[in-house]
């Protein structure tokens, strides 16, 4: 599935490089012969992955801000991506109830300013907005939604990546209709894996409490999500991509997901850091008042991609917090990130093979 041969020496754009993700698919794509320029914000102490990866020694980085449009106009005429990766969000839930106009702001207008970038500049061949699962209308229903179901995210966060999938397809009809380029979305479950220091997120609040020896607190114990490692869906991204860079009628929206078993409960997920982590970690249940709404049930149907792509998961939730724990442990004991990712890579790559 990775064949990351087909991107040597095409110009790739990713916004958002500096976060979790987009650090680790600069680093995926900075192991091939591509151009690779990332666009985003500066990384902060709290999120430091992208500074500890060393990546920015194998990209063009440029820091700015995704809704500065004429920024990021002049940083497609200067390079001329033949490809775009859209990562860059506000991507918090909580966050989003705090700072709603920035999420939107973020979310839409900076989608926005994506694609009139790749209208006005007329060379990106294929581009992909990276959105989320939570895009859909959350019914709380017990089977995957699909890519037909309606989109109305419930939060800002969810809403504003349910807008950002209206704009994507209003400019498809309306501006991109002749071909020129190929546009998908790829709504995403929630990924784990390591570097990732995110407030508030279940795997990230796992590796600080162990690390300081403390016992792991669990908000919602009982709510279902589709955990996967963060390698699966970047080869996702990067597969589509490639796929529809070739065959325009392959574009469209695609959900990224596990496989219906690794779908679980937050608090299973703490169970197999638990056990992956040792020294007797273990984790509580702490009720948070004043929360704000999450869902509490959400899966998705990955059927679409499996059969018009022929995607497939590689790593179980077991191996995906596994890797995440072997991350952290190789840093505790001097092992660079840049080390531990391209080892990572590697072995993920070798088991898409097997």
């Amino acid at each position: 599935m990775s064949d990351l041969g087909f991107f040597d020496n095409k110009c790739i754009l990713i916004t958002g490089h500096t976060g979790f993700k987009g650090t680790w698919l600069s680093k995926i794509l900075t192991t091939t012969k591509a151009k690779v320029v990332g666009y985003a914000l500066a990384p902060t102490d709290e999120q430091p992955l992208f500074n500890k990866s060393g990546v920015a020694d194998d990209m063009i980085s440029v820091f700015g801000d995704i809704r500065d449009f004429d920024r990021l106009l002049s940083v497609f005429n200067e390079h001329k991506p033949d490809i775009v990766i859209h990562l860059a969000a506000q991507p918090i839930v909580i966050e989003s109830y705090n700072n709603p106009r920035y999420t939107y702001e973020t979310n839409v207008m900076g989608t926005v300013n994506v694609l009139e970038c790749i209208r006005q500049t007329g060379c990106v061949k294929s581009f992909v907005n990276v959105t989320t699962d939570k895009v859909y209308e959350n019914k709380e229903w017990e089977w995957g939604y699909r890519e037909n179901e309606r989109l109305c995210g419930y939060d800002p966060y969810s809403n504003s990546k349910s807008c950002s999938e209206l704009v994507t397809k209003s400019y498809v009809d309306s501006f991109f209709f002749d071909g020129r380029t190929a546009v998908s979305t790829a709504r995403a479950g929630n990924v784990i894996g390591g570097g990732d220091f995110a407030a508030k997120r279940i795997i990230p609040d796992c590796v600080r409490s162990a690390l300081k020896r403390e016992q792991i607190t669990v908000r919602n114990p009982l709510s279902v999500r589709p955990y996967q490692h963060v390698l699966e869906p970047l080869f996702a991204y990067l597969l589509i991509a490639r796929k529809q860079y070739g065959d325009i009628a392959l574009a469209g929206n695609y959900n990224v997901g596990p496989d219906e078993k690794d779908c679980i409960t937050t608090g299973t997920l703490a169970d197999i850091f638990c056990k992956e982590w040792g020294d007797g970690q273990t984790w509580k249940c702490v009720s948070e008042q004043d929360a704000v709404h999450e869902a509490n049930f959400l899966k998705l149907d990955c059927s679409h991609i499996k059969k018009i792509l022929s995607w497939h998961p590689v790593w179980d939730v077991e191996k995906a917090v596994k890797m995440t724990v072997e991350f952290t442990k190789d840093g505790l004991y001097g092992k660079s990130a840049d080390e531990t990712m391209k080892r990572q890579i590697t072995e993920y790559i070798k088991s898409q093979e097997g």
